[in-house]
């Protein structure tokens, strides 16, 4: 049963970006702005986190995730040390994400070799 709340939750996170990129003028770029602010907004009033709990990495995976995890991080700072946690917490509770992001960018691009279209 988790893996269909999972598939349905993050099926429905996908199916919203797939829409806005047929339908509207956005550019992926845009939406992917877009659905991280979302995601950090959504956390913020209180609506991402069942939202987690219900689909698991349905939700936390897709990139609304990164920024349900940088609020959720800058949150839990701020409460710990004041106004500057909200400029640590998002940072350290990404980290991860973001070093993997980076060292597998830079290895894929040592492997292959882009083509210009």
């Amino acid at each position: 049963m988790e893996f269909i709340r999972a598939f349905l939750v993050g099926g429905s996170i996908c199916a919203v970006g797939q829409i806005l990129i047929d339908k509207t003028k956005l550019t992926p770029a845009r939406i992917l702005v877009l659905f991280v602010t979302l995601g950090v907004v959504l956390t913020a009033i209180g609506v991402y986190e069942p939202l987690v709990k219900f689909g698991g990495a349905g939700a936390t995976v897709p990139i609304t995730g990164f920024g349900y995890s940088l609020a959720k991080g800058a949150l839990k700072e701020v409460k710990e040390k004041g106004l500057l946690g909200a400029f640590m917490g998002g940072i350290s509770s990404t980290a991860g994400g973001i070093a993997a992001a980076i060292f597998f960018g830079y290895l894929i691009a040592l492997i292959f070799s882009p083509k210009e279209k």
